[in-house]
């Protein structure tokens, strides 16, 4: 098989990546070692930033999305039993959607093999060789036979545990890594929503989240540690915690049945650089962020943004200057996101060694200065609705956004 742009890994990096490729004539083949249905059922993150609705919109992939999102120009953060609504679009004229990153992915789906796309599933890439040539090779399997693509370029969409990143030489790239200690239980529950907008928790016993995914299902997290077991939070003891971490005078939390959960770590991860030869790397290929800032899909969708254009320069008029700061483009937001998301995860979550509660004086401190300062909140609203993505336009100082 051969291809101009080779991207592994079906989630929402790589399939982006393939339809913008596509609006500007450019051909590639995305490799999946998961089925079409594991995808697409695969529940992951909610939260989708101003720009990745707007770029959605535009690439015409949003039209379930603005029928079904939901709207929100607010958070709540909520201290011992107080809320302070944060207003998201008042401080920032920007607001963010609650559509799941799985809705996000059968869209793309949808569209690329209706526009005659090409997506492989339960093809497993095994091997990338070539990044250093003028031709690299994807070696996979499929039904139990071995395949190979050879492209101009590819693209490591595949995620943290893929294959892309270990392609790279050792000597090419670094990985900074902190992993926190503690973790998420994350639950979907078939129960309406008990409030409007998120709901962010400080309680002594540790932090909680309510999300939303639609009108009739919940989603929401306990803060927990990364070694427990599943079977050690039965649902009722899920919900006694929800209770009381998220307790508030004349609020209730609405309990359904609970029809997914897991336990995830908390990881902040980096690649620097994200790209070598032909290989660039794109989201949890990259990088991670802890979840708590809600940007691991929207810094997915940043990366391919700024490859696609710096490939679509490259194919259309031979430039190479966008593809060779791809990295320094991409890593200059990843970096403000990890500080986002490092911050929103210090400032919510107990940390365990904390014996005369210093840390927690800290913590709140933040909380009263985030609530009560508008310019605080401004800052916070800021990150969470996204910060434009931006490339260099040409070789002057001056950015352009997208």
């Amino acid at each position: 098989m051969r291809t101009q742009v080779g991207i592994v890994g079906a989630g929402p990096a790589g399939l982006l990546l393939s339809h913008l490729l596509a609006l500007q004539g450019i051909e590639s083949v995305v490799l999946e070692n998961r089925s079409r249905e594991y995808v697409e059922a695969r529940i992951r993150a909610g939260v989708l930033e101003h720009d990745t609705v707007d770029v959605l919109i535009e690439t015409g992939v949003g039209d379930r999305m603005q029928r079904e999102g939901l709207v929100h120009e607010g958070l709540e953060l909520r201290v011992d039993g107080h809320g302070t609504r944060i207003p998201l679009t008042e401080l920032t004229g920007r607001r963010i959607m609650v559509y799941g990153q799985q809705e996000v992915v059968k869209d793309l789906i949808a569209h690329r093999l209706a526009d005659g796309g090409t997506v492989l599933f339960e093809a497993e890439a095994t091997s990338i060789s070539g990044i250093d040539s003028d031709e690299a090779v994807i070696r996979f399997t499929q039904d139990g036979e071995e395949h190979e693509l050879a492209c101009d370029v590819v693209a490591g969409c595949d995620g943290f545990h893929g294959i892309s990143r270990a392609a790279m030489p050792d000597h090419a790239y670094r990985e900074r890594v902190h992993d926190y200690p503690f973790g998420w239980l994350g639950i979907t529950a078939e129960v309406p929503p008990s409030t409007d907008e998120l709901i962010y928790t400080w309680h002594e016993r540790g932090f909680a989240l309510h999300s939303l995914r639609s009108p009739e299902l919940s989603r929401l997290y306990v803060q927990c540690d990364p070694g427990d077991d599943i079977e050690q939070w039965p649902d009722e003891a899920i919900w006694a915690e929800l209770q009381t971490r998220m307790a508030r005078a004349g609020w209730t939390l609405k309990q359904g049945p609970i029809v997914e959960k897991a336990i995830t770590p908390m990881r902040g991860f980096v690649t620097e650089p994200m790209q070598h030869g032909r290989l660039y790397l794109a989201g949890d290929a990259a990088h991670i962020v802890p979840p708590t800032g809600a940007k691991g899909l929207n810094l997915a969708v940043a990366d391919v943004r700024v490859l696609a254009d710096g490939l679509a320069a490259w194919y259309a008029d031979g430039r190479t200057d966008l593809l060779d700061r791809y990295s320094e483009t991409a890593l200059k937001r990843v970096w403000k996101v990890q500080h986002f998301s490092t911050w929103m995860t210090h400032m919510l979550h107990t940390f365990p060694n904390d014996p005369d509660g210093f840390f927690r004086r800290v913590q709140r401190a933040q909380l009263d200065y985030v609530t009560g300062s508008r310019a605080a909140a401004t800052s916070l609203a800021e990150f969470y609705v996204g910060l434009p993505t931006i490339i260099r336009s040409d070789e002057e100082p001056s950015l352009r956004e997208l």
